[in-house]
């Protein structure tokens, strides 16, 4: 699949399956923006990026639980490149915490703001502008909690409810230019998951079809096949990348 000129945004791209994805649209030939919260690993990123594919590059300092980060993300893409082809709203926030009454407000408003504010402000303010400009893409990063959720991650869970909520919504609100679709990921082994527990990550792998988590590079194909020409049929679509949760 080709994506040679094409402007492809990515949220949480410095790392994980962010980083991943970053790299297989540069080896097709996109311009690739890379946005994280961190604007050094951005930029080692990026130049990585720039220097094995030979595709242009942007890294971007982002906060997306910040509505004027997003904003000024938005901005400077449209200063660099003049566009957004593909918007990837692929950062998100799981922390532990003791029991649900020890969830304070600040972490609560923390894990809404990075997995559902800031992908509904940059898909709004993203989808409006690929509208003029003619078409567009975006694709939302949802994980299996938000329709299996545990008691450990109920406010990431309502979180990615909404996400899916947003992805059916704003296919309606943006067709017929602009396809607005979902991979609703399983348990995948990212930075996040080397914190976890050997016996959390072995009681993950032994309840999925394929007794196994996922590997970050695995998300590649769903991404490039849902953001690509190929499935222009195919919007307000979930996925479900999770190995075979039950």
């Amino acid at each position: 699949m080709n994506f040679d000129g094409k402007v492809v945004v990515l949220t949480g791209g410095s790392r994980g399956m962010g980083k991943k994805m970053a790299e297989a649209y540069a080896q097709r030939g996109a311009d690739v923006v890379i946005a994280s919260r961190k604007l050094d690993n951005c930029v080692m990123v990026a130049d990585a990026i720039r220097s094995n594919y030979g595709v242009r590059t942007l890294a971007v300092e982002c906060n997306v639980s910040n509505w004027y980060s997003c904003d000024e993300l938005i901005n400077a893409v449209y200063a660099e490149f003049g566009r957004i082809d593909v918007l990837v709203n692929n950062a998100g926030l799981s922390p532990l915490y003791a029991s649900l009454d020890q969830v304070g407000e600040d972490l609560f408003d923390k894990i809404i703001g990075v997995n559902l504010k800031g992908p509904f402000r940059l898909s709004a303010v993203t989808g409006t502008r690929m509208t003029e400009d003619g078409g567009g893409v975006i694709l939302n990063i949802s994980s299996m909690e938000a329709i299996r959720p545990s008691p450990d991650s109920l406010p990431y869970a309502a979180a990615k409810a909404g996400l899916n909520t947003l992805t059916e919504g704003m296919a309606k609100a943006f067709g017929p230019h602009v396809r607005v679709n979902a991979i609703q990921c399983g348990p995948f082994l990212t930075d996040i998951a080397a914190a976890w527990d050997p016996d959390l990550r072995d009681g993950f792998a032994s309840t999925l079809a394929l007794r196994r988590c996922g590997h970050p590079n695995e998300i590649i194909g769903a991404a490039i096949y849902l953001t690509g020409d190929e499935s222009s049929f195919c919007t307000g679509s979930i996925l479900r990348l999770d190995g075979g949760v039950p």
